[in-house]
């Protein structure tokens, strides 16, 4: 019978470390295989030579061996430190929540294929576009595609009815689009959608990654596609990311969607 190697190479990103013991990191990583929790002993000592590759939103090559409970990093070495998010707090921010999200939605040992291709495509972005928030807005829609929570944007989520070109509502608990006929008969805990927010939504998860750089639409509405996005996302995990503090506190992040009334939205 053929063993299992003690210790393979891969290369990932890391969404989030802390603190373990008094000299050890636990690593939260988004690999080539899928996401994994690794112990980094004596990275937190002043003369490691691991410890300063280790860094959140650091793309890294590991070598990895087995663990009592976790992979175990022997080596590290710094691929892609993407420095735009150390010189702009925006985009560190937007970076941020885009491991924030993965780290959320995929589980432990979890693999999704192409999703490490996308995020590093989405890192480079964030880095890189002008406006960074529109290739977060294409991750998070594929994300939660990838992951199983599609967003029905076709057909109405409660008669099944092909969605028509006028305004519509979203349902968070639903996870998708409300024509104006259901809403009318239960229009509780609905966000009203206009004709083009609901075009770009349907355009970024239909379209290849292409479409994190065109077109680019309205700072207003890019701002109700993220209302849509973070209010289902929240929905689902049922809890608040941290990440968007930081956006709202720098003042390029929505509103929470309990916030605004659909009657603002129409207008």
């Amino acid at each position: 019978m053929s063993r299992k190697p003690r210790r393979w190479r891969t290369e990932g990103v890391v969404l989030r470390r802390r603190d373990w013991g008094e000299k050890d990191l636990l690593l939260v990583l988004y690999t080539q295989q899928g996401k994994q929790i690794v112990r980094a002993p004596g990275a937190r000592h002043p003369r490691s030579r691991r410890g300063p590759h280790l860094q959140p939103l650091h793309r890294v090559a590991v070598l990895l061996a087995y663990g009592r409970e976790h992979p175990v990093l022997v080596e590290a070495e710094t691929l892609t430190a993407w420095l735009a998010f150390r010189e702009d707090v925006n985009r560190y921010a937007w970076a941020s929540l885009v491991a924030e999200l993965t780290d959320r939605f995929v589980w432990e040992g979890e693999h999704y294929p192409g999703l490490y291709d996308l995020l590093l495509r989405t890192l480079d972005a964030v880095a890189r576009h002008p406006q960074p928030d529109w290739p977060v807005r294409y991750y998070e829609l594929h994300l939660l595609g990838r992951v199983g929570f599609r967003p029905e944007l076709q057909r109405c989520i409660r008669c099944g009815a092909r969605v028509q070109p006028v305004n519509q509502y979203f349902s968070f608990e639903e996870g998708g689009v409300v024509c104006p006929q259901c809403a009318a008969q239960e229009p509780e805990h609905l966000l009203a959608v206009d004709v083009r927010t609901l075009k770009y939504l349907r355009h970024l998860q239909r379209s290849g990654p292409e479409a994190m750089w065109r077109p680019v639409p309205e700072p207003a509405l890019r701002r109700r596609l993220g209302t849509i996005l973070q209010g289902y996302e929240q929905s689902i995990l049922e809890k608040r990311l941290r990440a968007p503090r930081v956006l709202k506190q720098l003042d390029i992040y929505p509103r929470p969607p309990e916030s605004e009334s659909p009657d603002e939205e129409q207008r």
